[in-house]
C-alpha cells in the first residue's frame, strides 16, 4: 500500500528563516521528509516540501499549523493529499533516464521555450526541475529531464533549435557529467578570433588566395594537409620576426579566460590542438596555462620562413590523436573528455570525446556535434558541464 503524502507549498515575498521555521513547525507532528525544492526568482519564494505520514495524518492541525506560520511570514500556504508512487532506478541508455537539457540564447525568447518543452513533452518525457544557470551575457537555464531516449530527444531538439535560434545541449544525468576531467579546444577561430595563417599572409601579401584555400579546407573541400603545404608555401621567403608581430597581434575569443581559469580551479586538464603553428600559439599557450599544445612548425632558415611546414601535420587525424594523447597522459578516459572545434579538421577529435562541442561552426561540424554553441563567448561551455555563472563570479571575487 502506498503511503500518504502531502505537498506543502509556501509562496511569496523571500525574507529569511522560511525554511527553518516551517520544519520547526512541521516537526511537531509524525512525517518524514520525501521531497524538498525551493525556488527564489527576484525575491519571489516558491518553497515546496512532500511529506510521508507513517499514520493517518492530522490534516486540521497540520494545516493550521502550517497556515498560521504563513500568515505570520506575509506568505501564501497550500496543502494537498496524495500517495507516493514507488520509483524506480534509472538505467543509462534507456528511455526512463534522467536527462540535462541545456538552453541558451541571447536572448532567449519564451518561443524557444514553449517549442522546447513542447518538443519534450510530445517525446513522451517530464520536465522534472528548471534551473537558471546565467543570465549576462547570456541566458542560460538547465532542464532536468525523465523518460526520455537520449538519442531521439537531441535529434527532435537540435531541430527546435535550429527553427528558434537558440542552442540546445542533451546530456545523461548524473556523474557522466562531473566526471569530465579534461579538455581540448582548436586555436584559430575557437581559442582566438584569428586565423593564424591569414595573419601572415596578411604580412605577406597574399592574403586572398590564402584565405580563399582556407575557406574551401575549413568546409572539408580540401585535404587539410595538402592544403596547408600550398598555403604555407606562398609564405616563403617572409621575415621569421614577423611570428613574433602576429602573436602580439593575437585576439582571445571572449570568454576563453575564464573558461580556462575557471577549469583549471577546478581540477581540469586543459589542451590545445591546432593547425596553425607552434612559434604563434605556445607562448599563449603558456601564459594561459595550458597544460597540453599540439600545433605544426614552419621551418625557418636564416631568419626567413621557408614556406614548408614540418612532418607530421597535425590535420584531423593529428587533432584527433592529440586528444587520445592528452587524455592518456591526463589518466582521463576519453568519454571523460570534452572537444571544442568549429572546422571540419576538428571532427575526428570532437567524434571521439565524451563531449563534443561545435563552437560557431561550420554546419558540417554543427550536424557531427553532440551540442552546438552559437553565441561568441567561449566560456558558455561551462554551462554545459553544469557550471553555473554565479559561482564563476563568486569564485573570482574570492581570489581578487
Amino acid at each position: 500500500m502506498n503511503q500518504p503524502t502531502l505537498l506543502i507549498t509556501l509562496t511569496g515575498r523571500d525574507r529569511p528563516g522560511v525554511t527553518s521555521r516551517l520544519f520547526g513547525a512541521l516537526a511537531r507532528f509524525p512525517l518524514s521528509v520525501t521531497d524538498i525544492e525551493q525556488v527564489t526568482i527576484r525575491g519571489r519564494l516558491v518553497l515546496g516540501v512532500l511529506v510521508g505520514c507513517d499514520a493517518p495524518p492530522d490534516l486540521t492541525a497540520i494545516y493550521g499549523s502550517v497556515t498560521e506560520l504563513a500568515a505570520d511570514l506575509g506568505l501564501e500556504a497550500e496543502i494537498t493529499t496524495g500517495s507516493a508512487e514507488p520509483r524506480t532506478r534509472a538505467r543509462p541508455g534507456r528511455g526512463n533516464g534522467r536527462l540535462h537539457v541545456t538552453l541558451l540564447g541571447n536572448p532567449l525568447l519564451p518561443a524557444a521555450v514553449a517549442a522546447v518543452a513542447g518538443r519534450i513533452a510530445a517525446s513522451g518525457a517530464n520536465i522534472d526541475r528548471i534551473t537558471r544557470l546565467a543570465s549576462d551575457p547570456v541566458t542560460c537555464v538547465e532542464l532536468d529531464v525523465s523518460g526520455a531516449e537520449p538519442g531521439s530527444l537531441r535529434t527532435a531538439l537540435a531541430q527546435v533549435a535550429a527553427e528558434s535560434g537558440v542552442d540546445v545541449a542533451v546530456q545523461p544525468a548524473g556523474l557522466y557529467r562531473r566526471a569530465m576531467r579534461l579538455i581540448v579546444m582548436d586555436v584559430d577561430s575557437t581559442l582566438i578570433q584569428d586565423e593564424v595563417i591569414d595573419l601572415l599572409a596578411k604580412r605577406a601579401g597574399c592574403a586572398a588566395e590564402v584565405a580563399k584555400v582556407t575557406e574551401s579546407a575549413m568546409r572539408g573541400e580540401l585535404d587539410f594537409a595538402a592544403s596547408l603545404r600550398e598555403r604555407t608555401a606562398l609564405l616563403g621567403g617572409l621575415d621569421a620576426g614577423v611570428l613574433d608581430e602576429v602573436r602580439a597581434s593575437l585576439r582571445l575569443t571572449p570568454g576563453a579566460r575564464t573558461l580556462v581559469r575557471t577549469l583549471k580551479r577546478l581540477g581540469y586538464k586543459c589542451g590545445i590542438v591546432s593547425g596553425g603553428f607552434t612559434a604563434v600559439i605556445q607562448p599563449l599557450a603558456d601564459e594561459l596555462g595550458i597544460d597540453y599544445v599540439a600545433a605544426n612548425t614552419l621551418e625557418v632558415k636564416d631568419g626567413r620562413l621557408t614556406g614548408r611546414v614540418a612532418e607530421p601535420i597535425i590535420d584531423r587525424d593529428g587533432k584527433t590523436a592529440a586528444l587520445r594523447r592528452f587524455a592518456q597522459a591526463a589518466g582521463v578516459p576519453l568519454s571523460q573528455t570534452v572537444a571544442v572545434g568549429d572546422g571540419a579538421n576538428d571532427l575526428g577529435m570532437i567524434g571521439a570525446a565524451g563531449l563534443g562541442v561545435a563552437f560557431n561552426a561550420k554546419p558540417v561540424v554543427r550536424d557531427a556535434a553532440d551540442t552546438a554553441v552559437n553565441v561568441p563567448y567561449l566560456d558558455t561551455v561551462l554551462y554545459l558541464l553544469g557550471i553555473p555563472r554565479d559561482a564563476v563570479d563568486a569564485a573570482d571575487l574570492a581570489e581578487q
